[in-house]
């Protein structure tokens, strides 16, 4: 479990809690969170965890002194021990790019990916497509609207989609007015109306920046074209997301805003897994709305789908540059709107790539963040 202290971990921990006989914990890694960590690791008892950063390697390991399990730090240490024998599958959920090296290496290694770091893919979606490809590794989504995708696909037969429909609930600014939006805190936009997730992820749903990386990430995992991929607002978060064939026949999955279910359909895939959740009643749910979404508003939703269409390095730039800016938000060091600013500055000036290796998406991502700084700076 790449990030299992985050809200994807947490959630996926609880998951093996309800199904201790079919599902054992090989490892954990985590950022920064040393004492969940190693709450988890004596719940759990993983042969191996790893803390990336190396100040909290001796608080981790001290707290698990007397156990048997290896205590580990840094990146190359989860690289190598995501490809150990014991490990049948790898959850990806850490936070943005980080998640990148990791699951390249697990792939190499030929372990089936549950992929909730969709970062992954809008960084180099052609470059993990391609090694998934050539491993013959299956990429199981996590995210909630592509693991709807996924799940309507399996009732289509040979029948290809012509078109997704990826469901956004509009965030906590759904109802705003752009000068109302422009004021907002972080502290504002942490507000999720409907689901419990990370700080950077729950921004990027204010912002509709996180359905733009859905967008991208939608494109590798389904192979369609980004103009087929349509955005539609529905504020009760019940539909997860829908696909339409040629004859204009529309699937769709449904469920409570809970991510415990696409995990666990990850995980156990293709068996449907009893799992203690709230069901759907849908005389209770009353009315479903749909609408278009504002990119005049909410302008990173167009900017994603600006660098996708562009291609190449172009989606790691965004992608860069927006973790930058989420940052800054989250520390107040910049307004709402310097967010789409700052991303856009940075998709014009750092060089464009049409066909980036491994090595220039990683130096992309690099230039992009010293991009994002300089502006930062100003």
């Amino acid at each position: 479990m790449l990030g299992s202290t985050g809200s994807i971990g947490t959630q996926t921990l609880d998951v093996v809690r309800q199904h201790p006989d079919l599902f054992e914990v090989a490892l954990l890694v985590a950022n920064n969170s040393s004492e969940r960590l190693i709450e988890q690791t004596l719940e759990f008892h993983p042969a191996t965890i790893v803390i990336t950063n190396p100040e909290k390697y001796r608080e981790v390991s001290e707290g698990l002194g007397g156990t048997e399990v290896e205590v580990l730090c840094g990146m190359e240490a989860v690289c190598d021990r995501v490809c150990a024998p014991d490990v049948d599958i790898v959850l990806a959920a850490m936070v943005g790019f980080s998640g990148l090296r990791p699951t390249l290496s697990a792939i190499a290694a030929g372990k089936p990916i549950a992929l909730a770091n969709k970062e992954t893919l809008v960084a180099a979606g052609s470059i993990v497509m391609k090694a998934a490809h050539d491993h013959q590794v299956p990429i199981l989504p996590v995210d909630s609207e592509h693991s709807a995708i996924f799940q309507c696909l399996q009732g289509a037969g040979n029948n290809r989609l012509c078109k997704i429909h990826l469901t956004a609930s509009g965030g906590p600014f759904r109802t705003w007015s752009r000068e109302r939006i422009a004021a907002a805190k972080a502290s504002d936009a942490l507000k999720h109306p409907n689901w419990d997730m990370g700080a950077k992820i729950t921004i990027d749903s204010a912002t509709m920046m996180n359905k733009g990386l859905e967008v991208i990430e939608a494109t590798w995992l389904f192979d369609v074209a980004p103009e087929n991929i349509k955005v539609v607002v529905h504020p009760q978060s019940i539909i997860h997301s829908m696909v339409e064939f040629e004859d204009g026949a529309v699937l769709a999955q449904m469920g409570h805003p809970d991510m415990r279910q696409p995990i666990q359909y990850a995980l156990g895939y293709p068996a449907r897994l009893s799992l203690n959740n709230k069901k759907l009643d849908f005389a209770s749910i009353g009315m479903m709305t749909f609408e278009n979404p504002d990119v005049d508003r909410f302008p990173c939703l167009g900017l994603a789908f600006e660098a996708i269409s562009k291609g190449g390095n172009m989606p790691c730039i965004l992608n860069a540059a927006n973790e930058e800016a989420v940052a800054a938000y989250l520390r107040s060091s910049i307004g709402f709107y310097d967010i789409p600013d700052i991303i856009a500055a940075c998709m014009s000036r750092v060089p464009f790539l049409p066909t980036p290796t491994v090595d220039d998406i990683f130096d992309t991502n690099a230039a992009a963040r010293q991009a994002a700084a300089q502006i930062l700076c100003r």
